[in-house]
């Protein structure tokens, strides 16, 4: 073995150099593969190419003439290679670089985007696999990475239009063209691609791999709004060509399948109006399909009013009403894409008249702006009068429309006839001595609904008075703010709106943008901490001389140890925080603190206080009142972002006291903002609370249920149970506030129900032993009668506008979320508890009634596949019930609803088996409807006869 290895000669080297030399240069370079032609460049693309092979291939790309846009073998080829192979190598470490801009504007054509949503879904596919041990691949990041890609390729506003005129020049037949066009728009418009990538987000968020941004392509607003802009640049920069002018109207066509249309009309109406482009909006709306053109003006009316129009209030008193730069602009914006389009004339005449555009009912402002737009086309003006009056006088209209709309017919008729008596006013008189309006007024005056009845009298003395001579004019006593409502209708009638200019929308635009600019946020300033060394006292001292003897202690009392303060649990002084917030004192105080989210301490004593604050300086001058609906608006939108322990609740005591400073205002907001608003669904259902909690406690009543939602009077401090005890021993809060009141509530109301049902089967009432009282505890037992603050505003200002509101919502989308399972069963319980609270004695209850059974009937169809709605739907007919004191007028006015409410709740309580609890409370609640019903079906019986022959 050692002579394995036998040396053969011996060399010695000489050799100034060191044996171990340091490299100088490293020359290893491969060389760069030339590119002359497309199948060249998808050889190099197939072979690992390196960087420099790669720069002459996507420089080959970009070279003029070339582009992937024809669906051609060795196109798809080239796509499918830079997408599967080229950017999956290469993204990480070209991205942000000339290459990574080359490879987006590369892959921009249909052909392209569909190789890339294959990919993406291949990979979404992949992720949701289940792998075996060692064979995990990383798909997060080539998620990631596709999506930066699609990104690139989607940036700018004028993707489509580059897009389209690639696809008209380089197209070789008619029908190729559109072709690609239409696989575009199905790709990117139509919303394949927006379905894919929130797919692909969804599983990069429950992936802890990747850590990124959201990707705006999979926000469906933020996509619905760049799509606006993209149509606004292909509209700005559109040639006389009948081809482009088609492609464009098949782009609007398809983005109505997207579902974001307000989104998308709002960003291209907001371009358009920048660069003074709306005329050629119009121009193409004259071209698309009849109810396309009808869903583009909805969207475009309910942009202006929320955009432009929000800010413009409504006073309702007698004096003169002013007019508005900004409503004309409004009507300028509308009338110029109206002007030559009669079907968009008569849609916006139906509109007004049927109420099929929301915004129109709750703004007054659009409704003027729509109204000046129409009142240019005098046969329009005079069609619209006499729907209006037609339909204002109808008396199943009357009985069965909400008031919200009702009001806003009234407003709208006051306006049209201003119009129709300034510019043709025989018309008006003729109108006005019509049977129509004569029996119209007939079934106003003779209306149940009290409301009905003033919205009749009011509109038809402002006619009678621009018609009639002084002498024959209509006249009513009223009095007090019936009196001012119905001389603010009068003032209706001289409003004369002009067509203004777009100018003036597009300067507010830009000081919208410029007041909304996002500010810096300021970094939390840290808590100040003594960092100074312990020093040594300096000069005289005093010292304590101890005494072992404890006889002169002997005789001092003892007292209890004090309770703990979280701030002396540590013995480190500079551990303290010696700057400590202090409870506001003032309202503006108050606002800073809760926006203040960064400072913890100064944020939670703001929340604590807020409640107490609001309340005791509610009629204490004009602070709180001057703030009111900042309050508000900060308190609904707030987050928890600090956890705190007691948000919920602080932050609905605090909501409850700004409604109860100024009920009618803040309800009429509180209603308003439950539909407009952007607010999550808990945000949607602390307003629900808000409205019902602070209805009973206008109208007298306590619950010891939400105890903890009304702020306590302040009491000695006592120790609270450690967290683990607390948690044993607290009560739970089992769902809202609205479901535990209604809850409660059907308790004891049908309690006396299941009383008298006990006392029917335990024998006659001849022998049972009753028990007489002194008169002393009768008066003791007997309730104290409690002023009812609430009964007065109820109607108008909490319960009208919310079942208004609810109809407008449902009847414009089928899909409305205000009917899904989350929010219906507390709006329904909110206007049970609405109802109860106003008392029997309310002078709108009748009309209450009516609207409020009226919705429960409509909502059967839900309530049958959801026991939450059925639970509610139940809870409101037996509010209805007992709330209705006058079961005579019920059995008159609502013998057909009575009918049909106790054949379904019967229907409902032989469905429902003895199963689980839930379903034993639902019979339960089922069983005291059936009870109430039949109990005035019983009394009224013949006087029902012939409803229930016609049942």
């Amino acid at each position: 073995m050692a002579d394995f290895l036998t040396a053969v000669s011996t060399k010695k080297v000489s050799s100034n150099e060191p044996f171990i030399q340091e490299v100088k240069s490293l020359n290893i370079q491969e060389d760069a593969v030339t590119t002359d032609s497309a199948e060249s460049a998808l050889r190099a693309l197939k072979n690992q190419p390196s960087r420099g092979t790669l720069n002459n291939v996507l420089e080959y790309f970009t070279a003029e003439g070339f582009s992937l846009l024809l669906p051609d073998p060795l196109n798809a080829s080239i796509a499918h290679q830079l997408v599967n192979d080229t950017v999956p190598n290469y993204w990480r470490s070209i991205k942000g670089s000339k290459a990574a801009n080359q490879i987006g504007k590369i892959l921009r054509n249909p052909t392209s985007l569909g190789h890339i949503v294959t990919r993406l879904r291949s990979l979404i596919a992949d992720s949701r696999q289940r792998k075996k041990p060692g064979e995990e691949r990383n798909t997060a990041e080539h998620i990631s990475d596709t999506l930066e890609v699609l990104e690139l390729i989607l940036h700018g506003d004028d993707t489509s239009f580059f897009i389209l005129k690639y696809v008209l020049s380089l197209g070789k037949t008619d029908i190729q063209k559109k072709l690609i066009w239409k696989e575009y728009l199905t790709q990117v418009v139509s919303g394949r691609l927006l379905s894919v990538t929130a797919e692909a987000e969804d599983v990069l968020k429950k992936s802890s791999d990747v850590s990124r941004a959201s990707s705006w392509v999979a926000d469906g607003k933020k996509y619905a709004e760049w799509l606006g802009r993209n149509l606004a640049v292909l509209l700005e920069r559109s040639p006389e060509s009948e081809d482009y002018l088609t492609a464009v109207v098949e782009f609007c066509s398809k983005a109505l399948g997207l579902g974001y249309i307000d989104f998308i009309m709002g960003a291209s109406l907001q371009a358009m109006i920048n660069n003074g482009e709306v005329d050629r909006l119009g121009r193409l709306m004259s071209q698309m399909k009849t109810f396309e053109q009808r869903k583009y003006m909805n969207a475009i009316v309910a942009f202006a009013a929320k955009q432009y129009l929000s800010a413009e209030t409504t006073n309702k008193t007698d004096a003169p009403i002013p007019s508005s730069p900004i409503t004309d602009a409004a009507a300028g914006l509308i009338y110029d894409l109206i002007k030559d389009n009669d079907v968009l004339k008569e849609h916006l005449v139906s509109s007004l008249t049927r109420s099929t555009i929301p915004v129109l009912d709750e703004s007054l402002s659009a409704r003027r702006s729509v109204i000046a737009a129409v009142a240019k086309d005098h046969d329009k003006l005079h069609s619209l009068l006499e729907s209006l009056i037609k339909l204002f006088g109808d008396s199943v209209y009357i009985a069965h429309t909400p008031v919200l709309q009702q009001e806003a017919l009234a407003q709208t008729l006051a306006l049209c006839s201003g119009y129709v008596k300034r510019s043709q006013p025989m018309f008006l008189t003729m109108m006005a001595k019509s049977t129509y309006h004569v029996n119209g007024m007939s079934n106003r005056i003779g209306a149940s609904s009290v409301r009905a009845r003033f919205l009749g009298i009011a509109v038809g003395v402002a006619i009678s008075k621009m018609v009639d001579k002084p002498e024959l004019q209509l006249k009513f006593e009223l009095e007090g703010a019936e009196a001012e409502e119905a001389s603010w209708y009068q003032r209706l009638t001289e409003v004369n709106d002009k067509v203004g200019s777009l100018k003036d929308l597009k300067s507010q635009q830009n000081s919208t943008a410029s007041v909304k600019k996002p500010q810096p946020k300021s970094k939390p300033t840290p808590k100040p901490t003594n960092l100074s060394g312990i020093t040594e006292i300096q000069g005289p001292r005093v010292i304590e001389v101890m005494s072992e003897s404890e006889d002169d202690d002997a005789d001092l009392m003892m007292y209890e140890k004090p309770d703990s303060d979280p701030e002396d649990d540590t013995d480190d002084p500079t551990a303290i925080n010696r700057n400590k917030p202090t409870a506001p004192v003032y309202i503006r105080d108050l606002i800073a603190g809760l926006r203040d989210q960064e400072n913890y301490d100064r944020h939670e004593l703001a929340l604590a206080t807020a409640a107490s604050l609001i309340r005791r300086k509610a009629n204490f001058g004009t602070e709180v009142t001057d703030h009111l609906e900042d309050l508000a608006t900060i308190l609904t939108g707030l987050q928890d972002n600090s956890e705190l322990e007691w948000f919920a609740q602080q932050r609905q005591q605090a909501l409850i006291a700004v409604l109860l400073a100024k009920p009618a205002q803040m309800a009429q907001w509180f209603a308003r903002s439950f539909f407009s608003g952007d607010y999550s669904l808990q945000q949607r259902i602390a307003m629900l609370t808000t409205l019902g909690i602070g209805a009973r406690e206008l109208a007298g009543m306590k619950d010891i249920s939400t105890d903890e939602l009304v702020p306590p009077k302040p009491n000695f401090p006592s120790k609270r149970l450690p967290p683990h005890l607390h948690q044993i021993y607290a009560e739970e809060d089992s769902g809202p506030s609205v479901a535990r009141i209604s809850s409660s509530m059907a308790r004891e109301m049908l309690s006396p129900i299941a009383s008298q049902a006990a006392d029917q089967l335990s024998g006659p009432n001849i022998l049972k032993v009753r028990t007489f009282s002194s008169r002393m505890e009768v008066e003791k037992k007997r309730h104290k009668p409690i002023p009812n603050a609430l009964a007065q505003i109820v109607a108008d200002n909490f319960f009208f506008p919310l079942t208004g509101r609810w109809w407008l919502q449902v009847r414009a989308n089928s899909d409305s979320i205000y009917a899904s399972t989350h929010l219906l069963p507390p709006f329904l319980q909110t206007l049970s508890i609405l109802l109860n609270a106003s008392g029997p004695n309310t002078l709108a209850l009748p009309q209450m009634t009516r609207e409020y059974w009226d919705l429960l009937l409509s909502v059967r169809g839900l309530a049958s596949k959801d026991k939450n709605i059925l639970n509610a739907v139940l809870f409101g007919f037996l509010m209805l019930l007992e709330t209705n004191e006058n079961k005579e007028r019920l059995a008159t006015e609502q013998g057909r609803e009575l009918m049909e409410t106790q054949a379904w709740v019967k229907m409902v309580f032989d469905s429902l088996g003895a199963g689980s609890e839930e379903d034993e409370k639902v019979r339960v609640l089922a069983a005291g409807v059936v009870v109430r019903c039949q109990e005035v079906v019983e009394k009224y019986q013949r006087r029902m006869a012939g409803i229930l022959m016609d049942y």
